[in-house]
């Protein structure tokens, strides 16, 4: 057995995916990064990293680049996300007794631009060759057949039916009347209080903004967590494609039992470009019914035109190119930002792009740029320090993952990290903690507040066969 990493990623030349990248998602334990059609899907694990504490970014920085320094790598693709290749959750606080992780899948299946390929990744001495990697990739779909990937068919139809299905019963900005407190549709599902009751909750809320009157910060934010038990059992892999389906402006992930869909990216680089999209300002679509007009005329009024909303979304911006500044030679951001639809909410949103400057003679990789942006005011507030002490105090509980840095990265440098909203993690068979959480400002009311966490919660209820 060797130490070296060995891969080889060959091109899937000549067979169809109609579902693309999604079509992949068929095991609850599939690593995973996806939008519309493209991404990494990853099987099966040969090395991982662990870490806690306030160095986890730059320690699994430097446990990646030892691994891949002196790497075998043949690459017939060579476009980002080919050749070796980690997927990665990191917990949101320094202070979380949740380890942060990479995972070395043994098969990773990639789709952009039309292109398709498999990786296989190996710490062992056997020969790597085309054949070698469709016999490691169908063994991980199920098929019997070791030549071709023959089970690729069977496998893309179900899930571009799984995906039809969910587009049909997506309904963005279906009519009704809010509700506050989602009813429970699946067989036997149940939700329970999480660490903290909504009356509990909302205090916080009134304690954040209370502080934020003091003058001590600006800005908060606040989550909160419910638990969903599911009698028939949680179906990850049918989570994901549901998500993928249903949230295709967003980015699909899977890491170890944390799913989710998340519209925010913390940081994508491709070579020396770095590119973000900042979220901060939020709309329940729902509160568009009966509003005279289109849709989208009443999202721009109210998020566009609110100086709440605003303020709380210039002070997202400001966090991040502030952050992002010593890392780059040129920047560029929306002069005005624009209204993100979504079939829950819509938000304001920016997006931000950077050329890449060499710091102490390199140019910054990926899980340093993390190390220097997060916490953004996004999942956080600001000023920082005081934000997050500020949480600690007020939440009663540990974010684990949740709006912690969530993506993949490649040898070249190349990655893609969103923060983990809109997501859950899955605590056992039957067992799902899902969590949300708002910006609070001075003028943030607690119930206007409570209600948009369960506008936050949708997409994983709903996923989850839970309607609200």
């Amino acid at each position: 057995m060797t130490s070296t990493i060995r891969t080889l990623t060959v091109p899937l030349d000549g067979t169809a995916f109609p579902g693309g990248l999604p079509s992949f998602l068929v095991r609850d334990d599939v690593l995973c990064w996806t939008r519309r059609e493209a991404g990494l899907a990853g099987f099966g694990e040969i090395a991982r990293f662990t870490a806690t504490g306030p160095e986890r970014f730059l320690e699994a920085d430097i446990w990646w680049r030892h691994l891949v320094i002196e790497a075998d790598v043949t690459d017939h693709v060579e476009l980002p996300g080919t050749g070796p290749v980690a997927f990665g959750s990191f917990a949101f606080s320094k202070t979380s007794a949740h380890e942060s992780r990479l995972i070395v899948p043994e098969v990773v299946v990639g789709v952009r631009d039309s292109q398709v390929w498999v990786t296989q990744l190996t710490l062992g001495d056997g020969e790597l060759t085309e054949q070698s990697a469709l016999a490691a990739l169908d063994r991980w779909l199920g098929s019997d057949s070791a030549d071709t990937p023959a089970a690729f068919a069977t496998v893309t139809t179900a899930a571009a039916d799984s995906a039809t299905e969910a587009q049909q019963g997506a309904v963005p900005g279906r009519a009704g009347a809010a509700v506050v407190r989602p009813l429970p549709l699946a067989a036997g599902a149940t939700l329970h209080t999480g660490s903290l009751s909504e009356e509990a909750w909302m205090e916080a809320v009134t304690a954040g903004v209370a502080e934020i009157r003091t003058g001590a910060l600006e800005k908060l934010v606040l989550a909160r967590d419910v638990v969903a038990t599911i009698p028939t059992g949680v179906n990850a892999a049918k989570v994901l494609r549901e998500l993928a389906a249903r949230y295709r402006e967003c980015w699909t992930y899977g890491v170890d039992g944390l799913v989710g869909a998340t519209p925010e990216m913390l940081i994508q680089v491709e070579g020396r470009t770095a590119q973000a999209r900042v979220l901060a300002g939020t709309l329940d679509r729902r509160d568009a019914h009966g509003e005279d007009g289109l849709p989208m005329d009443y999202a721009t009024r109210v998020l566009a035109g609110s100086e709440k909303q605003r303020h709380e979304h210039e002070i997202a911006i400001q966090s991040l190119t502030t952050q992002l500044a010593p890392f780059s030679e040129a920047m560029n951001a929306h002069d005005e930002p624009f209204i993100l639809e979504l079939p829950n909410v819509w938000h304001l949103a920016s997006d931000v792009k950077a050329e890449l400057t060499e710091v102490e003679g390199h140019v910054p990789t990926c899980l340093a740029l993390i190390n220097a942006l997060h916490p953004t005011a996004a999942v956080c507030g600001t000023p920082t320090q005081v934000a997050g002490a500020l949480i600690r105090k007020l939440e009663h509980l540990d974010r684990g993952p949740y709006a912690g840095p969530v993506g993949w990265l490649d040898a070249a440098g190349n990655g893609e990290w969103g923060i983990a909203l809109r997501g859950a993690v899955i605590e056992g068979p039957e067992t799902v903690r899902l969590y949300a959480g708002c910006g609070i400002v001075d003028g943030s009311q607690p119930e206007a507040e409570l209600a948009e966490t369960w506008a936050k919660f949708r997409p994983m209820l709903e996923s989850l066969g839970i309607s609200s």
